[in-house]
């Protein structure tokens, strides 16, 4: 699993927020009182008279039509992610080498426009963004199957789709992780991060299994059709749910460059938020040093199935889900601050069991479920806590500049990751690959252990004076 962003994401907590607390209660400024909205079912805020409690957001139904097509798109990319690559081993055979090129051309939009995306994104409409992204992505996974029925299929088919659908998801996620706030109040906002965050566990529990299971049963190429299916579903969600961001005014908007230059300075400004990228990029760079090797040792070295493979990643994902239900509950106990190194130890230890499997053959399964668990768990303990610290401090201009600068740094070393990764599997053989990125993850979290975090209980609830 990456932190991605981190963001392991990827795979993180979906949603990046206003400068207000995300923990409930958190709202800052002049006392307000809440006015039903009549288009969404919701409420909104204005600035006389008592705060009334926040309600629930299984009564907003434009939240609740946004929510439904995330789960759906979430539920169709953990089908993706298992069903290219059983494609590319076990249909078109490809080597280590082919693996690694693939598994980089997947996240190389990241590095190569993840920084300008975020500065774009900031001057346009998120849910404009989001709607174009799945078309794009939906358009081209549906050129795989027709390819292969064709019987036309070869490697760069693959690695040009991988690309294009990498550059569709680098404006679809930078979009999605800065939409919440003009979907829903402030108060809500931890609770729609909670939301999205459980459905995405639960899309990693049962997607691998049921992508799997669809690859046994119709080919890996037609079970892509599910992923379009899924991403056309979010297409139309998208069409349907109402958003009160208002377009950036053109006199606000600098040129490129510097717009760019000021969501990295805010990130690398901010000494904590410095401390907890530098993990994040080191894990996720080592990570897939490990994982891109993944597929060739569970299909060709041990003999399992694609559904078999899709199990151990389903079980693995209960770990996630678990995590993203105890971690307000585990905050409250030990703090945030202390959060933040203490889960990095957990995700780091554990990627040890990645090797360890693949040197024991017999106890290999169980090995891997448990890998997957703990370190589900662990990364969203991480990341439900160190996002919910990014969306405080964050003015609300700065949202996709400085989610595209994050992603940058911690997305943007997987490609390169990837490419070495299958060098050294060509080189060295794929269970020592495993044990580099092993290895390399153990010191991914000295960036957060050594450092301020173990004296604080909780992170700050704004901006930091040298990040301004």
């Amino acid at each position: 699993m990456s932190q991605s962003d981190a963001d392991g994401t990827d795979r993180d907590v979906i949603a990046e927020a206003r400068a207000e607390s995300e923990r409930p209660g958190g709202l800052a400024g002049p006392v307000s009182e809440w006015r039903n909205d009549d288009r969404t079912g919701d409420t909104r805020v204005t600035d006389s008279g008592p705060t009334a409690p926040p309600r629930s957001l299984w009564r907003d139904r434009n939240f609740l039509t946004f929510w439904s097509g995330q789960a759906f798109s979430q539920f169709g990319s953990q089908i993706q992610e298992l069903a290219i690559p059983v494609l590319a081993v076990l249909i078109l055979n490809a080597t280590e080498l082919q693996v690694g090129m693939l598994s980089a051309a997947g996240v190389a939009a990241f590095l190569v426009v993840g920084l300008p995306a975020g500065a774009w994104i900031d001057r346009m409409r998120k849910r404009r963004v989001m709607i174009w992204a799945d078309a794009v992505r939906a358009v081209a996974l549906t050129a795989l199957p027709l390819l292969w029925w064709l019987g036309a299929l070869q490697m760069w088919h693959l690695y040009a789709v991988a690309l294009i659908v990498g550059v569709a998801t680098v404006f679809f996620d930078v979009s999605y992780q800065s939409i919440i706030p003009s979907l829903v109040r402030p108060a809500q906002i931890a609770e729609a991060n909670g939301k999205l965050q459980a459905t995405y566990e639960v899309a990693n529990i049962t997607g691998p299994g049921i992508g799997g299971w669809l690859i046994g049963i119709i080919a890996a190429p037609f079970a892509i059709l599910t992923t379009v299916g899924t991403y056309l579903i979010s297409f139309a969600a998208l069409l349907f749910t109402r958003d009160d961001e208002p377009e950036r005014a053109p006199e606000d908007r600098a040129p490129i460059l510097h717009e760019i230059w000021e969501g990295l300075r805010f990130v690398f400004a901010e000494k904590l938020l410095r401390r907890i990228v530098g993990t994040t990029a080191t894990s996720n760079f080592f990570n897939m040093v490990s994982t891109t090797m993944l597929p060739i040792f569970l299909l060709r070295e041990l003999g399992l199935s694609p559904a078999s493979m899709g199990v151990i990643f389903s079980l693995g994902a209960v770990g996630g889900l678990i995590g993203a239900v105890a971690t307000p509950h585990i905050v409250r106990w030990l703090g945030e601050a202390r959060s933040i190194p203490l889960s990095s130890i957990g995700f780091s230890v554990v990627a040890v069991f990645l090797p360890v499997a693949a040197m024991v053959p017999s106890i290999a399964f169980p090995l891997l479920v448990a890998q997957g668990f703990v370190g589900s768990f662990t990364v969203l303990w991480y990341n439900v806590t160190q996002v919910t610290f990014r969306q405080r401090i964050t003015p609300p201009r700065l949202l996709g500049r400085m989610n595209a600068s994050i992603r940058f740094v911690v997305w943007g070393v997987m490609p390169i990751a990837a490419v070495l990764s299958g060098a050294l599997g060509t080189w060295l053989g794929v269970v020592a690959t495993m044990w580099i990125g092993a290895v390399g993850q153990l010191l991914a979290a000295l960036f957060v252990l050594i450092g301020p975090f173990w004296s604080m209980r909780d992170l700050p609830d704004t901006e930091a004076p040298s990040a301004r």
